[in-house]
């Protein structure tokens, strides 16, 4: 079989030796070919003499600190590989652990193997593998592994780190996984519950559950270095899927064998201090946990929200990661426009009243009722909550949980509330008549109440306020203003383009039209996506929230008292200093932070 290696490239007379790579030699390729002048030259010389001789020649000459010649730009060890690809005629890869299936990455070849010639598959195709490697030019192990796999190898070129480190982790979750799958057929993971009843007793258990036990932080780990908002484990019929959730787009990371997904439900619901006999019916619970690699010390915690629910092939089971830098944001790194943000702030400064927060599930109202909360829970105020659930544990909060179960609703944890002496109030959602009267006489009580409605802008809750039965003077008398909000992609500032003239021209041109009879003016700076291993080719990276706030002043208040028309509200809150979602939207597509169409997707058109 014919081996896909490529034939490196060379810019110079330097031969290239059929063995490991020498940072001497890279040295002298970096100076040949302008990357470095030669005075950089002979000073990394004499710095690499005394770096750390284990290491790979590229992170050796990373760590000294090279200048590029053209730019002044400290070369790392991405840069250098990049170079290097090129110089060998390979294509540079960039490792996503998401895309890469680890269950047939280890059915290649076997860990010290991969170890040993420093190679790390990374995509398997019918005809083809995909292999990864940090010493582009020693290739004698190609002919064996085409031998082996009945498969053509084509080589690209990694970073030397990555190559060690998902060779290591690779390789110990697809053994862990494969060991727990092998206990599951041999003693059935159906009797897993009553296993972990005999605790200690049972010693086999506590062996072959550390296995259960590597795949679980290895979920964990990888959600937090991939930026993930929620972890599905959803059961099939055949296998367990897992997928992330990142940036509000789900995106899928394994499939499982169902024993070893019913192992890992069984496991986090243990530590999430849930029921795990009980399958039947929807459970909740919470984690607490530090991130892998950071130190108490530094109190790197992440909270996740546990659910679980019963379907047709086994428990459901999503986990909601809390950031807890996300309660501690400003106003701008929320996504508040200056107007907003300032209109914002003077409404959470007043003494009562009632401040509604609204939007669909997942358009962050939590985060911004925490982030707010967190800057007024000073010790001169008693700050309270009643959730459901608590999102996330807030110590400058009192947080009560709702439990229908014990007749602790809304109304009844906010009645409990009033008797606790509180100065600001926050209920999760306002669902029906007897939770809206109780907050409208938290704030006729001279208390500031922060709560949520599920309406498409900021007018509609007024009218949905009218719908629960709240009569108009008592809303004039109590809501002090409603802001709207929604997430959007922002572009992934690694690969983002400018849009060229005629396509600015045209893009511009719809915009106007979208917004209408809105004004465009200003400064139009319209980038487009492009896609690049930042970004896992989508081009987006992060969230920024768009804000629709309306401000109920006295012209309000007549509309809401002699014309309560959803068309009269919206056309008074423009009038009064409200700007729509959609308009919050296209202010961040001239700005360059997002796109038109991820605007369109997330707001209602303007009326």
């Amino acid at each position: 079989m014919k081996t896909s290696t490529h034939t490196p490239h060379s810019t110079s007379s330097l031969a290239i030796p059929e063995a490991p790579l020498d940072w001497r030699m890279l040295v002298g390729w970096l100076r040949d070919d302008g990357v470095i002048s030669a005075d950089e030259a002979a000073r990394t010389v004499a710095r690499c003499a005394s770096a750390h001789s284990a290491q790979h020649p590229l992170q050796r000459l990373a760590v000294v600190g090279m200048v590029r010649q053209s730019d002044g730009h400290v070369l790392d060890v991405e840069m250098l590989t990049q170079w290097l690809a090129t110089r060998s005629g390979l294509s540079y890869f960039r490792i996503d652990p998401l895309k890469v299936d680890v269950g047939k990455v280890a059915d290649v070849m076997s860990a010290a193997y991969a170890e040993r010639h420093k190679v790390l598959p990374v995509q398997v195709g019918l005809a083809e593998v995909v292999v990864a490697t940090a010493e582009p030019f020693i290739r004698d192990w190609v002919p064996e592994v085409e031998r082996q796999t009945r498969k053509s190898v084509r080589l690209v070129l990694a970073s030397p780190m990555d190559v060690a480190r998902y060779t290591a982790e690779f390789f110990a979750l697809a053994k862990s996984v494969r060991a727990a799958n092998k206990l599951g057929g041999q003693a059935g993971f159906g009797s897993f519950e009553q296993l972990v009843e005999l605790g200690k007793a049972n010693k086999q258990l506590d062996a072959n559950d550390q296995h259960v036990v590597q795949v679980v932080d290895w979920l964990w780990q990888y959600a937090f270095d991939q930026r993930a908002s929620d972890i599905h484990l959803e059961p099939r019929r055949e296998q367990g899927v897992i997928r992330f959730r990142i940036d509000g787009v789900l995106h899928p990371v394994y499939q499982m064998p169902m024993g070893v997904m019913n192992a890992m439900t069984a496991r986090i619901k243990l530590l999430g201090r849930m029921d795990v006999v009980e399958k039947r019916r929807p459970q909740d619970g919470r984690i607490k946990t530090l991130r892998p690699g950071v130190g108490a010390v530094r109190g790197d915690e992440v909270e996740m929200r546990l659910s679980t629910l019963p379907t047709a092939f086994g428990e459901k089971m999503v986990m909601r990661i809390f950031d807890p830098e996300a309660t501690v944001k400003d106003l701008s790194a929320l996504g508040f426009a200056a107007h907003d943000a300032q209109r914002w702030e003077s409404l959470t400064h007043r003494p009562h009243g009632i401040i509604l927060v609204t939007g669909p599930t997942g358009s962050g109202k939590t985060t911004t009722l925490y982030a707010t909360l967190k800057r007024l829970a000073t010790e001169e105020v008693n700050v309270s909550t009643v959730e459901d659930p608590i999102e996330m544990i807030e110590p400058a909060f009192n947080q009560v949980q709702v439990q229908p179960h014990l007749d602790l609703d809304f109304a009844q944890g906010l009645r409990a509330l009033m008797r606790q002496d509180p100065d600001i109030i926050m209920v999760g959602e306002v669902r029906d008549l007897p939770t809206a009267e109780m907050a409208v006489q938290a704030a006729l009580t001279g208390h500031l109440v922060f709560t949520t409605l599920h309406t498409n802008d900021a007018p509609s809750a007024i009218m949905r306020l009218m719908e629960l039965g709240i009569p108009p003077y008592l809303i004039n008398a109590t809501v002090l203003g409603v802001l709207a909000q929604r997430l959007v992609r922002t572009l992934c500032p690694a690969c983002r383009t400018r849009e060229d003239e005629a396509t600015a021209k045209a893009s511009r041109e719809a915009m106007e039209e979208i917004v209408k009879p809105w004004q465009v003016s200003g400064k139009y700076r319209p980038y487009q996506p492009v896609g690049c291993v930042d970004c896992r080719m989508t081009g987006y990276r992060g969230r920024t929230g768009l804000y629709e706030l309306l401000v109920v002043t006295e012209a309000f208040k007549d509309k809401v008292s002699h014309e309560p028309r959803m068309e009269v509200l919206q056309k008074q809150a423009v009038a009064d200093g409200m700007r729509p979602l959609r308009l919050a939207g296209t202010v961040r597509v001239a700005e360059g932070l997002t796109t038109l169409d991820e605007v369109l997707a997330c707001t209602p058109p303007l009326h």
